[in-house]
């Protein structure tokens, strides 16, 4: 991975704000390597706010609710291993997918 593509990637994992500024670096000056961690990014940041939002609508039922919130919240905590699979694969300079659903977002934000 070449060395521009690296630090983008990397700052791309850094809060939703380092995401932007990848996204806007890389706009100007694109990078394959850069890209495909950008689009990685706005994968589990959609799937965990996904699971917030599930999790905040299902928590005010009684038993059911509060079971549904918990499945959720072990699920984004699975989102934050996954995270921590492509920052790790990112830093190393590896363009890994993350697993099971990364390959998914390659092809739904194609685009970016």
């Amino acid at each position: 991975m070449q060395e521009p593509g690296k630090t983008r990637a990397i700052i791309a994992h850094i809060t939703l704000i380092g995401w932007i500024i990848a996204l806007v670096q890389n706009n100007s000056d694109k990078n394959d390597d850069a890209s495909f961690y950008i689009r990685q990014m706005l994968g589990l940041f959609i799937l965990a706010i996904g699971f917030q939002i599930i999790g905040t609508i299902f928590v005010f039922i009684p038993i059911l609710g509060w079971m549904i919130s918990m499945i959720t919240m072990l699920a984004s905590f699975g989102v934050v291993g996954l995270w921590v699979y492509s920052l790790i694969s990112a830093i190393n300079g590896k363009k890994e997918p993350t697993p099971f659903i990364g390959g998914h977002f390659q092809k739904w934000f194609a685009s970016m």
